[in-house]
Order: structure tokens, then sequence, then C-alpha cells
């Protein structure tokens, strides 16, 4: 009986060290972050769209919905300014309105707003990790409606939209 009750107690205890040993974080939220990995950075995106919408680059990183914020919301990573163990960066390449849904007479009916970004990421734990993607969303509105009516609403959806996909890509790992 004892010899019994010690061989248990050494398998539990062996068990619980090989499963310890080789551990990967799982959130709620999706990420699943290896435990080295402490901080992140997300550097300035530069509008190097033809049409620029003048406040994106700031939505985008440090908007409320932006790449920040969801990465702060979702994980527990402490955001530095420089050199995290996970580094953001890129530019934006697309910022561009075209008409859609053709009706009856040559006229849209809707028009496409499309954003695009180029994303460098880099795990500064596991370069195997890293990765450069261009992410591209959209939204439509009705074209009887101008852009500049439209735009707050469509920006704030598509930065949902790129922050969602860039989060998924990173530390979600989809």
């Amino acid at each position: 009986m004892k010899r019994t009750t010690i061989f248990i107690l050494l398998s539990v205890l062996l068990c619980s060290v090989v499963f310890t040993a080789c551990k990967v974080t799982y959130s709620f939220t999706g990420a699943s972050i290896a435990p080295n990995v402490k901080t992140f950075s997300v550097y300035y995106f530069p509008n190097r769209a033809k049409l620029v919408n003048p406040n994106l680059s700031q939505l985008l990183t440090q908007g409320p919905d932006g790449l920040e914020n969801k990465l702060i919301k979702q994980t527990s990573l402490n955001q530095i300014k420089e050199n995290g163990d996970l580094e953001f960066s890129g530019q934006i390449t697309e910022y561009d309105v075209k008409p859609m849904n053709i009706s009856q007479g040559d006229l849209a009916a809707q028009n496409r707003l499309t954003i695009s970004i180029k994303v460098k990421y880099t795990n500064n734990k596991d370069h195997e990790q890293d990765w450069e993607k261009t992410f591209t969303e959209y939204e439509d509105f009705d074209s009887n409606r101008s852009l500049s009516d439209a735009e707050d609403a469509l920006v704030t959806e598509i930065i949902k939209k790129l922050a969602d996909d860039i989060f998924n890509a990173s530390v979600a790992n989809w």
C-alpha cells in the first residue's frame, strides 16, 4: 500500500513537471502568447496612400479601436515605446473610394471605401514567427451620401476590422 501511494505521488509530480515545462498561455480572447513574451511596441504607421485621411495613422495605431488598444484590452502584455518583445510597424498603402453596384443608367448605387496597410510583425523572442503582410478591409456606403458625411463611421469600422486581422495574424496565430 505504501509503495503504491509513493508511486502515484511520484507519477503526479512527474506529470506536473512535464506539462508545465512546455507552456503556452491561452486566453479567452484567442491569444496564444509564449510566457517569455511580456511587452509590445506599436510604431507610427505613416500614410503613403494617394488619398490621405490626416487622422488615419493616429486612429489606426492609438485610436480607441486601434491596434494598441486591442493589444492592451485583449492580452496581458505591457506596452512600451520601443523594442518590445513583439513589434508592429508598417505603413498605410491605400485609402480609396470606388463606385460599386452599378444600377440603372450607369450610376453607382453604392461606393466602397477601402483601406490597405502593410504590416511588419517582429517577434523578438522567436524570429521564426516574424512576417510582413498586407491587410485590406472595406466598408460600403450609399452613393447618395458624400464621403465626408460617411467617413468617420466607415473609418471606425474598417480600423476595427484591420486591428482584428493584425491581432489574429500575430498573437492569435490564425
